[in-house]
């Protein structure tokens, strides 16, 4: 088994250096191949000049670069789509994961194709924790998805998955919302595994900001119009003998 591993970034000059040896170190340990890819979305601190240092000593990395912020489920998909190896994961750049947790997730993927964390203990101020109640809601309402914690951001599997779960409407925090809502319509299950979440030691937290979060909540409604009728052409397409082609 090999393993890619995403680390979207943005703005992480603090962290990331730490976040990339700690994923070495682990895939050393364990001796698992594999590849960590770092997406520098559009950051404007010194993010892009600390990976570009650090692929002078780490031979894994790999740099996938926006040049503008195109937001957190971009950089996910660019690095899911650049992911070279039999399974792929994606873990948050800020610290609040740690690489040997991914571990408990790749135990599972023999059985099932997506392993995603579940945060029992969360490391964030309690705002931002009732945010996430808020959305976990309004998505099973919306998307009839049934997940606790939606947007864990370490989750794992397989690469053959990802043509099927690939995100083709959300950009933003909504990559995730839209991945399960995609296996649900599917009928493909998933494991949802607790994992430990550390507090951020350094630098400053997306997405605990209201009008964001009311946004998504909007956002949602058109996501699932649009998913649900991308899986009708997709169907359309298998019973004519066709492959549709998604720009």
């Amino acid at each position: 088994m090999s393993l890619s591993v995403v680390l979207p970034c943005f703005n992480e000059a603090p962290n990331i250096a730490a976040t990339i040896r700690d994923v070495q170190s682990w895939l050393e340990r364990v001796h698992l191949e594999g590849e960590i890819i770092a997406v520098d979305d559009g950051s404007s601190d010194e993010t892009l000049a600390v990976l570009r240092g650090l692929q002078q000593e780490v031979r894994i990395l790999r740099v996938v670069r926006h040049e503008v912020n195109r937001g957190y489920g971009a950089a996910v998909r660019s690095g899911c789509d650049a992911a070279e190896k039999e399974v792929v994961a994606f873990m948050d750049s800020d610290g609040q994961f740690h690489a040997e947790d991914l571990g408990l997730l790749l135990a599972f993927i023999p059985e099932f194709a997506f392993v995603t964390g579940l945060r029992v203990k969360r490391a964030d101020p309690f705002p931002r924790s009732l945010n996430s109640h808020l959305y976990k809601v309004l998505v099973r309402f919306v998307l009839g998805v049934r997940v606790t914690d939606v947007n864990c951001g370490m989750k794992m599997f397989r690469r053959s998955l990802w043509k099927t779960i690939r995100p083709e409407f959300a950009t933003g925090a909504l990559i995730n919302a839209e991945m399960f809502y995609a296996m649900t319509i599917e009928g493909i299950p998933w494991k949802e595994l607790a994992v430990p979440h550390y507090p951020r030691t350094a630098g400053t937290q997306t997405g605990a900001n209201l009008r964001v979060i009311f946004r998504m909540f909007r956002e949602l409604w058109i996501l699932r119009r649009s998913r649900r009728a991308l899986h009708e052409r997709r169907k359309q397409a298998e019973v004519s003998g066709g492959e549709e082609r998604i720009s």
